[in-house]
């Protein structure tokens, strides 16, 4: 069966050789979670790609820097993504993640032309 692009983390499999996205859900979510996780400078030719969201795991844990994680992810999804609409992020501020360098991300979003919506829950 044909496929869109490679799935991410790059992987074989029997049917298609290198592994493929099936459904543009999967590519949809697969480009979302590598914006996110990308740092800025990252990108060839698009320095100012990437939300960089694990530059944010060493600072303090207050609603001053939720807040700057929010804004960065919603500000490169409207520039790099502008098909997807966000509806809320989610931080899950358990105390022992914090001490351990560690933090639960959970963006719920759609996409409103193909009628979907679904989570990208991030565990970094």
């Amino acid at each position: 069966m044909p496929g869109f692009s490679p799935a991410l983390p790059f992987h074989m499999n029997s049917e298609d050789g290198i592994a493929l996205t099936k459904t543009m859900m999967d590519v949809i979510k697969q480009n979302f979670k590598n914006l996110v996780l990308t740092n800025p400078g990252e990108r060839v030719m698009i320095p100012e790609f990437g939300v960089g969201i694990k530059r944010f795991l060493f600072e303090l844990n207050n609603q001053e820097t939720l807040g700057r994680v929010k804004s960065r992810i919603s500000d490169q999804a409207k520039k790099y993504l502008p098909y997807i609409s966000i509806s809320d992020i989610k931080t899950i501020s358990d105390p022992d993640m914090f001490d351990a360098g560690a933090v639960n991300i959970k963006i719920l979003y759609s996409v409103s032309s193909l009628d979907y919506s679904d989570i990208l829950d991030l565990h970094l």
